[in-house]
């Protein structure tokens, strides 16, 4: 028998399971052959389940198979299970592969070869027309190709969410205000300027030998935004009237994960789109124009993947982000999806080819850029370029329980932790906009934000009960924009893909909603199968909630300037903050308490001590008796169990404010900031 775009194995002893050339009658369907997907169809056949798994595109395994090279993993100890499972036999498959960092065509085999294992039937090229439901169950989906799938369970693994809309599944595209889930980091999001020397913008990243940093994030310099008529140049536009922490309806920038390599045996040049337009380019132009030594692994990021090939992302003012091209693709239809995804294949060909060729870039740019190339031995049948777009963050379910910033810092813990996450608040840029003063400016990200090793409800994977009761969503799942820009992690999909597919059998077996499963009961078998719910290190560490009086921590401060995220030390809430020691005197964290009764309190601070920490940091109490300044020595361990240190005890009246503001005023090192607590003394 004869289908079209489809790949096709036969699962021995399953439950149920019938296939046609018109469609086929499963316990799962699975929708979207991601990574996600394909761990959620891969678990539940080896737990006896008949599933297929449904592709819209022609390629499977998504970025992770379609251009990606260098998997962002966070924590490693986080990653257990399914994910840990797919890379470690992806790096086994060759010699010299190092964990996590396999080439994509030795995922992509992984990847089939696991599917082939477990007998997943596999249809590639048939996108998402109808779902049919009875009351608030889903019962089949209708392709475009006409095929027609009738299953017990549903899983949507797309990255754009298509089965869960088309459920009438709530949803959101964009970001949030600030106010609406109490994130600090929500919604519009100008940046400043972050300055950088010419030294650092003319060193290359570590990752090809370079000695300067690894990642630029932010504008590195004031670069004029407007052309000779007074309008913005292509890729900036006019700042929206809205204020910080305000909500629109715009996502991070998406890119193509590039493989490339300096191998001449393998090496391809980059080639000229056939929609080339030089003045696309002319913010690039601006900046090399700045620094005029820049270097190609400055204006991108180049991590080592293996076997000579790396991986070409985004870094700095500009990259390989295009920011503002994706504004309607997480709702758009097949024709503007693929109308964007052609435009970023031009604007990322283009780009390079522009540096590789166009006279106005230094000829020492050129040659450096030349010297690189695609990998005549990846994606043979789609011209050696990447088979997927990354789509950072398409739509995103409001499930049964939605997670959100202090879920990553501050309320780690969950009863129903199906796996975890690690990584860092990495919320790639969403437009630039102009300055007041008619220089160019990110807008969208908030680099160094960090997070701590967190865990994942079970419930953000499910949509609400009342709107359908056998789905689960473990890419597009319930989570803030802030949240996610975390979450969305590939291993951190895997796993999620993997308590999906568990989720999934256990729901058919007992007859119920996927909202009703025992969670215990899940929880249990993903251990047997070497998930990762939760590490011991944290139980070590000290938590706000668990503190006497009150406390404040730094995340939840209001800080002016930029403050890194650190881990460093045991701060309270696993991270804190440091002025990098720059721009002394124009930076500070302050913590605002409302007093609920008054009297006397103890003010206590916590920070981490280190050899290169200031011994004089101003750290002002305002209270009943007026403001007073106190010297922090931050060289000395905190007296107070090695983490507080007490300033005194201060007067302060009740329905008053009290304000403790630490400062880098005239410091003489790093100055950190973590947390403040109040004690009322009896």
């Amino acid at each position: 028998m004869k289908i079209a775009a489809i790949c096709l194995t036969i699962l021995a002893g399953t439950v149920t399971g019938t296939l046609s050339a018109t469609g086929a009658e499963v316990d799962i369907v699975v929708y979207g052959a991601t990574p996600a997907g394909i761990g959620a169809a891969i678990v539940a056949a080896r737990e006896g389940a008949s599933v297929v798994l449904l592709e819209g595109g022609r390629w499977i395994g998504g970025v992770v198979a379609g251009g990606l090279s260098k998997t962002d993993v966070g924590k490693e100890n986080t990653i257990g299970g399914f994910a840990r499972e797919f890379f470690g036999r992806a790096a086994a498959m060759k010699l010299e592969t190092p964990m996590w960092y396999a080439e994509p065509g030795v995922n992509l085999a992984t990847f089939e070869t696991m599917l082939e294992e477990a007998g997943v039937k596999v249809i590639t090229g048939e996108s998402l027309l109808s779902v049919s439901k009875k009351g608030a169950r889903l019962t089949g989906l209708t392709t475009k190709g006409g095929m027609t799938f009738t299953g017990k369970m549903f899983v949507d693994a797309s990255y754009e969410g298509d089965l869960l809309a088309a459920a009438k599944v709530s949803y959101r595209v964009g970001r949030e205000s600030s106010a609406q889930y109490g994130e600090s980091l929500a919604g519009y999001h100008p940046m400043p300027i972050r300055a950088r020397t010419v030294e650092v913008m003319e060193s290359d990243c570590p990752g090809i030998g370079g000695t300067g940093p690894s990642y630029i994030h932010g504008t590195p310099t004031s670069l004029p935004a407007l052309d000779a008529m007074g309008q913005p140049i292509f890729g900036v536009t006019v700042a929206p009237d809205l204020q910080p922490g305000d909500a629109d309806g715009l996502t991070q920038a998406y890119n193509f994960r590039i493989c490339v390599t300096q191998r001449p045996e393998i090496m391809i040049p980059f080639p000229k789109p056939e929609v080339y337009a030089a003045e696309k380019y002319e913010l690039l132009l601006r900046l090399i124009e700045a620094f005029p030594g820049i270097r190609f692994g400055r204006l991108f990021h180049l991590g080592e993947a293996s076997h000579g090939k790396y991986d070409l992302n985004a870094q700095g003012l500009f990259s390989t982000d295009y920011p503002g091209g994706n504004t309607d693709y997480p709702d758009g239809d097949a024709e503007t999806r693929a109308r964007i995804w052609q435009d970023h294949q031009d604007y990322t060909q283009g780009m390079l080819w522009f540096l590789g060729h166009d006279e106005r870039v230094p000829q020492t740019l050129r040659d450096q850029v030349n010297t690189w190339g695609l990998c005549q031995d990846e994606f043979a049948d789609n011209q050696h370029w990447p088979y997927a777009l990354y789509v950072r963050e398409g739509r995103r379910m409001i499930g049964e329980y939605v997670m959100v910033q202090k879920d990553l810092q501050n309320d780690i813990f969950k009863e129903d932790s199906v796996g975890m996450g690690s990584f860092v608040i990495d919320c790639h840029i969403v437009q630039r906009i102009v300055a007041e003063d008619g220089t160019v400016r990110d807008e969208g990200s908030f680099p160094d934000a960090p997070a701590l090793p967190y865990q994942i409800s079970y419930r953000s994977l499910t949509p609400k009960r009342e709107q359908c009761e056998n789905l689960l969503v473990p890419v597009c799942l319930s989570a803030s924009h802030v949240a996610y820009c975390s979450i969305r992690m590939e291993p951190v999909y895997m796993t999620m893909g993997h308590a999906c597919g568990i989720a999934a059998v256990m729901a058919i077996r007992r007859d119920s909603s996927v909202q009703e499963i025992v969670v215990a009961d899940l929880k249990h078998r993903l251990l047997e199968q070497n998930a990762v719910l939760d590490l011991p290190e944290l139980a070590n560490m000290p938590r706000s909630a668990k503190l006497p009086g009150w406390i404040m921590d730094d995340q939840d401060a209001e800080r002016i300037g930029n403050w890194t995220g650190s881990t460093y030390g045991n701060p309270v809430d696993g991270s804190s903050r440091h002025d990098e020691n720059t721009e002394k005197g124009k930076k500070s964290v302050i913590y605002r308490f409302a007093i609920p009764s008054g009297g006397d309190y103890e003010v206590r601070v916590s920070y981490a001590s280190a050899p290169n920490r200031a011994t004089n940091v101003p750290v002002t109490v305002q209270s009943a008796d007026g403001p007073k300044t106190m010297l922090v020595n931050q060289k000395r361990v905190p007296p107070i169990e090695g983490l507080f240190l007490s300033l005194g005890v201060f007067p302060f009246s009740a329905g008053g404010e009290a304000v403790i503001t630490v400062s880098n005023e005239g410091t003489d090192g790093i100055v950190g900031a973590d947390s403040v607590q109040l004690l009322k003394k009896e």
